[in-house]
């Protein structure tokens, strides 16, 4: 049997409130994702969801339990040393990209992620002509703003971006988390459907938190639903495409 890309294993994570009250959050939680998934993740306010992204990527160190990537723990890893093969595009437009920067040096800098050499932005110029084909898929304008800096680009050009630079590098892991719901209908519509298609083009393994049922049932092969910091189900791909978006609401009555 094919070993998983990762690996949770009964992880527990807590954050500290203003008063410094200590929360339990994540409870409990057991995973395995194998290369090449697509998961959904949907949950209630305050069901984990954004805790498991940060407890993947390193921003959170659970209290217990530990987490593998290809077999090996990096339980104590932190956020810096999991760039090497983890990319997260956040909620917030603002976040993930260099605002005073060029489209063009904020792609430049994303293939450097991981390295640990010092980040330099030589070379660029021969570099454009792959940055304008690259944004051309975003369907947005994107490859017209090489030269524009990221603070003038509209939310969803931004959000865009993130998603390139999150990607330019194929990571192991891609995380979601809610990175279209910032966006109006028509331009979340189209970085979900980029999305897909990236995924299934260059074979992402990405988990991807959303609030609208439908699109935790149209995309990915496994759906997660999260309750009160633990996994409610893990359902596969046989078992959604039988689902009403009904039944999930089933899941938080």
């Amino acid at each position: 049997m094919t070993e998983p890309i990762l690996e949770l294993k009964d992880v527990k994570t807590t954050v500290k409130s203003a008063d410094g009250q200590v929360i339990p959050i994540l409870k409990g939680i057991n995973l395995k994702i194998n290369v090449g998934d697509f998961i959904t993740i949907i949950g209630t306010n305050g069901a984990g969801k954004s805790t498991l992204l940060s407890t993947i990527a390193g921003n959170l160190r659970p209290s217990s339990g530990s987490i593998m990537h290809n077999g090996a723990d990096i339980t104590k890893w932190n956020e810096e040393k999991r760039t090497q093969f983890i990319a997260r595009v956040f909620q917030d437009p603002k976040l993930g990209t260099a605002p005073r920067m060029t489209v063009a040096e904020n792609l430049l800098l994303a293939t450097k992620r991981g390295m640990r050499k010092p980040l330099t932005l030589r070379k660029l110029k021969p570099k454009i002509p792959e940055f304008i084909e690259l944004a051309k898929s975003m369907n947005n304008g994107l490859e017209n703003r090489m030269n524009t800096f990221v603070s003038g680009l509209s939310g969803g050009q931004r959000q865009a971006l993130s998603f390139l630079m999150a990607t330019i590098k194929r990571p192991d892991i891609l995380l979601l988390d809610e990175h279209t719901a910032a966006l109006d209908p028509h331009t979340s519509q189209n970085l979900l459907n980029v999305t897909d298609q990236k995924i299934k083009q260059d074979h992402l393994t990405a988990l991807m938190i959303t609030h609208h049922m439908e699109d935790a049932l149209k995309y990915g092969n496994r759906l997660l639903v999260l309750k009160d910091g633990k996994v409610k189900a893990d359902i596969n791909q046989e078992e959604k495409e039988k689902l009403q978006v009904s039944d999930l609401y089933n899941f938080f009555e």
